[in-house]
C-alpha cells in the first residue's frame, strides 16, 4: 500500500513537472516575438485594471513582465513561466521564472506577473545575479489587490515593486518567494 502511495506521488509530480516544462507543455519554446506580445497584452491588461500599475509604470526605469506563470502540483509542484524586461520602452532582455515545492497542495493555476524596477541599480542587481530569487531581497515589495489603493512613499523607497495579476485556476495562492529569475535566450 505504502509503495503505491509513494508510487503515485511520484507519477503526479512528474506528470506535473513534464506539464509545466516539457516539450509539449504550457512552457514550450516561444520565440521573441510571441513572448512580446503576449507581455505587452498582459500589461495592458495591468493598466487597464489598476490604476497604481499604470502609474509605476510611468516611475520604473524597467518593467520585467512575466505574461503566463504556470504553477500546478499535487503534494510536489512545480512554476515557471518566460518573460521580458523592457528599459524605457525597448526590449533589455528575456527571463524565465520558476520553483518547485513540495507540501499540502493540489491544483494548476496560471497568472501574470509584472516587476517594476524602480531605479538603475535593480536592474544592475538583475544583470549581476546568476538567477535573482524573488523573496530573498528586502527591496522587493509584492503590491496584490488586497492592498490599499495608493501607493505611497515607503512603496516607492523598495528598489522593485512586484504585482501579480490575472489569477486562473483552483490552487490556492499566488506565492513567489524563492521562485528563480534567471536570463533567457529565446528562439529568434
Amino acid at each position: 500500500m505504502e509503495s503505491t502511495r509513494r508510487h503515485t506521488i511520484w507519477a503526479t509530480a512528474t506528470a506535473a513537472y513534464i506539464t509545466l516544462f516539457g516539450p509539449a507543455g504550457a512552457l514550450a519554446a516561444s520565440d521573441a516575438s510571441e513572448i512580446q506580445e503576449d507581455a505587452a497584452q498582459a500589461l495592458r491588461r495591468l493598466y487597464a485594471a489598476d490604476r497604481r500599475a499604470a502609474a509605476l509604470g510611468q516611475k520604473a526605469v524597467g518593467i520585467l513582465v512575466f505574461p503566463k506563470i504556470v504553477k500546478g502540483g499535487f503534494i510536489f509542484g512545480a512554476e515557471g513561466g518566460k518573460g521580458v524586461l523592457t528599459v524605457h520602452g525597448h526590449v533589455r532582455g528575456y527571463y524565465t521564472i520558476g520553483a518547485a515545492s513540495f507540501g499540502l497542495q493540489a491544483g494548476v493555476q496560471w497568472f501574470s506577473y509584472a516587476l517594476f524596477f524602480m531605479n538603475e541599480g535593480a536592474l544592475k542587481y538583475l544583470d549581476k545575479s546568476d538567477g535573482w530569487a524573488v523573496g530573498s531581497d528586502p527591496n522587493v515589495v509584492v503590491i496584490d489587490k488586497g492592498t490599499g489603493a495608493a501607493i505611497d512613499s515607503t512603496t516607492l523607497s523598495h528598489q522593485v515593486v512586484a504585482m501579480p495579476f490575472g489569477q486562473n485556476g483552483l490552487m490556492a495562492g499566488i506565492a513567489l518567494r524563492g521562485s528563480k529569475i534567471t536570463t533567457y535566450n529565446p528562439n529568434v
